[in-house]
């Protein structure tokens, strides 16, 4: 079993901001910076933190709601559109320095993993965190038309995107700007298709979009980005 600290913080601009911290057993490993879903730092996301440490990762998911969550669509809709991505972009970048320089972890870098809005910053993160070399995005959804990404940062790292087939129409474009984006600065994008899927096809917290044998092939494929993490 891991050991999951839920009093976990992260120091960001003066301010500790809630965290959670799953380490393996064996009491150390590689650094992975998990990001939540718009619905906040649900159970859902916690247990994602633990899998990780069971699988040999020292696992961190920052609270960038500052405590609020929900459940219900249309709030966590407000709830993301609000968010003020230059703020998460110091979230991820303070995550990231610290858990590196946890004694837990092995290695100078990290990886990052994200679910819908968290798949895009996952993408977002080796722009705004130098110890961030590997990002992981599941689903990602990416409603900030006006942020632009230093994409020059990607050299050397790399991006695995997980897609979802029921989102091709809305989210397709913009995936496929930020892939071009990253192979461009000299980085390496890695997408992967599964036929059928729907978006939130990995949450078993939600049996009617929960797709098994998708959900058990991408998680698979993301700890051998993670492990490799160069890619």
């Amino acid at each position: 079993m891991s050991d999951v600290t839920t009093n976990a913080t992260v120091l960001v601009d003066g301010e500790e901001v809630g965290a959670v911290v799953a380490v393996p057993e064996s009491g150390s490993g590689p650094g992975v910076i998990v990001i939540q879903e718009w619905w906040g730092l649900l159970p859902h996301i916690v247990d994602v933190t633990q899998r990780l440490a069971q699988a040999g990762f020292v696992a961190m998911a920052v609270d960038h709601y500052r405590g609020v969550a929900t459940t219900e669509p249309d709030e966590a809709q407000k709830l993301m559109l609000g968010l003020n991505i230059d703020q998460v972009s110091r979230d991820l970048r303070m995550a990231a320095e610290q858990l590196v320089a946890r004694p837990e972890v092995t290695g100078e870098s990290v990886g990052v993993i994200g679910f819908c809005m968290g798949g895009g910053l996952a993408l977002l993160a080796p722009t705004v965190a130098p110890q961030v070399c590997c990002a992981v995005a599941f689903y990602p959804a990416m409603p900030w038309p006006h942020y632009s990404p230093d994409w020059s940062r990607y050299a050397g790292r790399c991006a695995v995107i997980h897609a979802a087939e029921s989102d091709e129409e809305d989210t397709g474009p913009t995936i496929a700007e930020y892939s071009a984006a990253i192979v461009a600065a000299g980085g390496t994008v890695e997408r992967f298709d599964y036929p059928g899927s729907v978006h939130a096809f990995f949450n078993d917290d939600r049996p009617e979009v929960f797709q098994r044998a998708n959900a058990e092939l991408a998680w698979e494929r993301s700890l051998a980005a993670l492990r490799g993490c160069a890619c």
